[in-house]
């Protein structure tokens, strides 16, 4: 993998990442069964916009995202408090041949990494009475495990007046030799409409 030092959400952070994909949304090219999804599309119609403009996407910044980001510093010295891991905080991680990344919350060590979210009450609770990964973040920690050829990703849920939920997640090959080829489909597409329609400007 290759490091990109900057701070999250820094112009740095929002360069690097413009047209590229990004492990927080491999959920809009394949699902967890590998197959394609209905968004991949729309997704990397948004990737080749950015890189014509060279303007990132606008996102409107919602009171849970302003309070998963609030609360991370406070969820990243929890986790660990709960596991003595020391966490490397990182800005961009590029795949070593691929246009293409993931910002995970922090690596551990040689082999680990971290990806934190501080959900609603009422959605923590739900995370930790299932006491798995959610669903919703597979192919984020995936990703995340692919981009960084790590063995495994803590993924963190965290309230800061419950208990937190720590799961490890380890690499599924299959699925990643999946993701691996939907994105390096979609970085070919992604390069060949750039190039389209620059040269019909």
């Amino acid at each position: 993998m290759r490091i990109i030092e900057c701070e999250q959400g820094s112009p740095e952070w929002l360069l690097a990442r413009l047209g590229v994909p990004s492990a927080s949304s491999y959920s809009k090219l394949i699902t967890t069964t590998g197959r394609a999804s209905a968004q991949a599309d729309a997704y990397i119609n948004q990737l080749v916009a950015e890189r014509l403009t060279g303007e990132p996407t606008f996102f409107q910044v919602t009171d849970p995202m302003q309070r998963g980001m609030d609360l991370e510093p406070f969820a990243r010295h929890a986790y660990e408090m709960e596991t003595g891991n020391l966490v490397i905080q990182v800005g961009f991680l590029m795949h070593d041949t691929l246009e293409a990344g993931a910002s995970p919350d922090g690596l551990i060590g040689e082999n680990g990494g971290l990806e934190i979210k501080c959900p609603s009450g009422h959605t923590h609770v739900e995370y930790l009475r299932d006491n798995v990964l959610p669903t919703k973040y597979f192919q984020q920690a995936q990703g995340c495990l692919w981009i960084s050829g790590r063995d495994w990703w803590d993924f963190m849920s965290y309230h800061p007046r419950m208990e937190p939920l720590i799961v490890r997640v380890f690499r599924d090959e299959q699925f990643i030799k999946a993701l691996e080829c939907a994105v390096i489909d979609a970085v070919k597409t992604i390069e060949i409409l750039t190039t389209k329609f620059r040269s019909n400007t």
